[in-house]
């Protein structure tokens, strides 16, 4: 299994599960609507990792450079409370 799972396909759940997580954070920052956001999950080789995986979220911001967040867990493990504290660090 490589590290960005390439070869997976993504399931219903975990594209529902990305688009709630982009939807929280473009709602927090106030994104405009030629701003992006991207949310992506990869392996983790660190046992302590929940889901055995990392999120990461890309904010896109027009005309700024892309900021990037980690959450080392994986999407379906992540809650508001973890955007909220992943976010503070952009900020």
């Amino acid at each position: 299994m490589g590290l960005f799972s390439l070869g997976r396909r993504r399931d219903g759940a975990s594209s529902e599960i990305s688009r709630r997580i982009a939807a929280d954070v473009r709602a927090a920052l106030a994104l405009g609507e030629e701003d992006a956001v991207t949310v992506s999950q990869i392996d983790c080789g660190d046992p302590a990792c929940p889901g055995g995986a990392e999120t990461f979220i890309l904010v896109m911001r027009k005309g700024e450079r892309t900021r990037a967040a980690k959450m080392s867990k994986a999407m379906s493990y992540v809650a508001d409370e973890d955007i909220t504290a992943a976010l503070a660090l952009l900020r």
